[in-house]
């Protein structure tokens, strides 16, 4: 058995991924990019508000999905130390 690169379910070894919907959101998630500076910006000088607001305007400039842009953002928060791992 091997498991979806997106949502970790198991899957035939024949299969990359165990739905169509996975397929898109792994390859949407891989072509998010956060600039280190936007990220800082959000963190160090918003509130939560301004930050989701700030967040919401990234993704639809970009034609991203919001919940894959705050997954990604979430990632690299921690990965910057804007934010401890829970």
């Amino acid at each position: 058995m091997s498991h979806c690169p997106f949502c970790k379910k198991k899957i035939a070894m024949s299969k990359a991924f165990c739905s169509r919907s996975c397929k898109e959101n792994y390859f949407q998630l891989i072509s998010i990019q956060v600039p280190k500076p936007f990220l800082k910006r959000i963190f160090v000088f918003c509130n939560p508000e301004q930050r989701e607001k700030e967040i919401e305007e990234f993704a639809n400039r970009h034609g991203w999905r919001l919940d894959l842009l705050k997954n990604k953002i979430d990632e690299l928060a921690i990965e910057y130390g804007y934010r401890e791992e829970n």
